[in-house]
């Protein structure tokens, strides 16, 4: 069995052929999921598809690069559906340097306030960082993150990062770049990330694994994830899907 932790099945691109992506993902042994929400309508489709399906979960946050556009009431809302028993998560959340639609200093206290919630409601966050890595840990350590822990989301960076990461209860995930052909730093991280801490996904539609890279992504594809990293560590595809699987169900707490 396998568990993509991060799905973007309520994205506009899987609008016409949702049930066929599913039936795919299953013949894969892909039997969990989670649904990221990071604004109004991917929220709202979301809570949709966890009412819908029994396999798929939710995380709910707000995404840095629409920063700009968080009101309160957003937070408020969020803050409601967390109580939802099927909404695991808060995020994605995180900093975003690359685009520059929100200011930094808006991206940040939009940062703080979910991890803040995540505390106060007492759910792991999921994390999207781009371009900020010295600023996201910086703020994960000030915002006492560890007391919830949750995922450094597609994760590209450094073993001294990861480590870092990894101390303040935050598990290392990994997508679609770590099976790229020309992605060594990637390969070499992922190769010394503790079994414990790991975790895979897909971020579908986006950032598709070789030999699919250019295409849609979707969560049939994180088997793949999974054959590279049990490559790179040298252990068997079923140890790495054990081991990731049950990482994945004991940060959501998911007991079924």
């Amino acid at each position: 069995m396998l568990f993509d932790t991060h799905v973007h099945l309520n994205a506009d691109q899987f609008n016409d052929d949702l049930e066929d992506v599913i039936e795919r993902a299953k013949e894969r042994n892909v039997e969990k999921m989670v649904v990221v929400g990071f604004d109004e309508p991917t929220i709202n489709r979301a809570m949709e598809l966890i009412e819908k399906y029994d396999f798929m979960y939710a995380s709910v946050g707000w995404h840095p690069v629409d920063a700009i556009d968080m009101k309160d009431e957003h937070l408020t809302w969020i803050e409601e559906l967390a109580a939802h028993p099927k909404v695991v998560a808060i995020g994605e959340m995180g900093l975003d340097y690359h685009w520059d639609k929100s200011p930094k200093d808006i991206q940040k206290e939009v940062f703080r306030r979910q991890i803040r919630l995540a505390r106060k409601v007492n759910l792991p966050i999921i994390i999207h960082n781009r371009d900020a890595t010295e600023d996201v840990i910086t703020i994960l350590k000030e915002e006492s993150v560890e007391e919830v822990g949750g995922i450094m989301h597609c994760f590209t960076g450094s073993i001294e990062v990861a480590k870092q990461c990894m101390g303040m209860n935050m598990y290392i995930s990994f997508g679609g770049p770590v099976t790229f052909k020309n992605a060594k730093k990637p390969k070499e991280v992922a190769a010394e990330i503790p079994l414990d801490k790991l975790l895979i996904e897909t971020d579908c539609p986006y950032l598709t694994p070789h030999p699919y890279r250019g295409k849609r992504n979707e969560p049939a594809y994180v088997s793949y994830v999974a054959e590279q990293i049990a490559e790179l560590k040298g252990i068997s595809y079923d140890e790495l899907a054990k081991h990731t699987t049950e990482n994945a169900l004991k940060l959501f707490r998911i007991n079924d």
